[in-house]
C-alpha cells in the first residue's frame, strides 16, 4: 500500500495524536472515501506523520502569498506522486489544513519533535516546500519568510537555513561552498569530511530508515545530486586528489 493509502485508510491519527493526528481526524470526519482499518508500526507512523506534515505545511504556505496557483498544485502532485484514486482525499486533507484557523506552528513543532534526531529528514520536508514555492518561477518574500520560520522551528539557525536554501537552487548558479555549508577558507580535509558526512546522512536508504516515505525518494535523489555537483566544482577548483 502506498503512503497515501496508509494516510487515508490507516486512520493513524489515534496513534499519531497531536495537531497532525487531529487534522487527520477532522478530515476523516468530512467523509473520506474508502475508510479502512489498520494499525501502523513505529516507522509507519513516522512516515505517515511526515506525509501529513507535508500536506499541512504546504497548505499553510499556500496562504503565505495569499493565493494557490495551478502550477503550485501541479508541482505538489509531481513531487509527491499522489495516485489519482487518492487525489480527492488528499485534496480534502489539504483544504482542511488550509481552512484551519490555527497557524502552521503546531504542525511544525510536532514534526520537529518527532524527528529531532534526524535533521536530514526535516531538511527533505523543507526541500519539498521549496520545490512547491518555486514552482511558479519565483519564491515570494512571504513564502521565503514562511520557510525560514519553519526551518527555525525545525532547529536550523540562520546559516543552516541558507545552506538548505542554496541546496534548492540551480547548482551552477549558487556558491558550492554554501551548498556544503563550509567556509571558503576551510581546509581540504574539512571539505572532504563535510562532503562525506552529507552524503552519508542524506543517502536515500538512510532517510527511509529514519521515516522518509518511499514516495518522496525523488527529493532525496535531487538533493544528493546537488551535493555531488557542489563537491565536484570545489574538487576541480582546488584540484583535490
Amino acid at each position: 500500500m502506498s503512503i497515501w493509502g496508509k494516510v487515508i485508510g490507516g486512520v493513524a491519527g489515534f496513534a499519531l495524536g497531536g495537531p497532525l493526528g487531529g487534522l487527520l481526524g477532522a478530515a476523516a470526519g468530512h467523509a473520506f472515501d474508502r475508510m479502512r482499518g489498520g494499525a501502523a508500526d513505529a516507522l509507519g507512523t513516522r512516515q505517515i506523520a511526515f506525509t501529513i506534515a507535508v500536506i499541512a505545511l504546504s497548505a499553510k504556505m499556500a496562504k503565505a502569498d495569499g493565493r494557490v496557483t495551478r502550477v503550485e498544485i501541479d508541482a505538489f502532485k509531481q513531487v509527491f506522486h499522489i495516485p489519482s484514486r487518492e487525489m480527492k482525499n488528499v485534496g480534502r486533507l489539504f483544504d482542511e489544513a488550509r481552512q484551519d484557523s490555527s497557524g502552521f506552528e503546531p504542525y511544525a513543532e510536532q514534526i520537529a519533535g518527532m524527528f529531532a534526531g534526524e535533521p536530514a529528514v526535516l531538511e527533505e520536508l523543507i526541500g519539498g516546500l521549496f520545490h512547491i514555492a518555486r514552482a511558479d518561477g519565483v519564491i515570494h518574500p512571504a513564502e521565503l519568510e514562511y520557510l525560514r520560520r519553519v526551518a527555525e522551528i525545525f532547529g536550523f539557525d540562520g546559516p543552516g537555513f541558507e545552506r538548505i536554501r542554496a541546496g534548492q537552487m540551480d547548482p551552477e548558479e549558487v556558491d558550492p561552498y554554501e551548498v556544503l555549508g563550509v567556509a571558503r577558507d576551510a581546509t581540504d580535509a574539512e571539505v572532504k569530511n563535510t562532503y562525506r558526512r552529507l552524503i552519508r546522512e542524506n543517502h536515500p536508504d538512510t532517510l527511509i530508515a529514519q521515516g522518509l516515505p518511499q514516495e518522496f525518494i525523488d527529493l532525496a535523489n535531487e538533493k544528493m545530486a546537488n551535493i555531488n555537483a557542489a563537491y565536484d566544482r570545489i574538487e576541480k577548483e582546488r584540484k583535490l586528489p
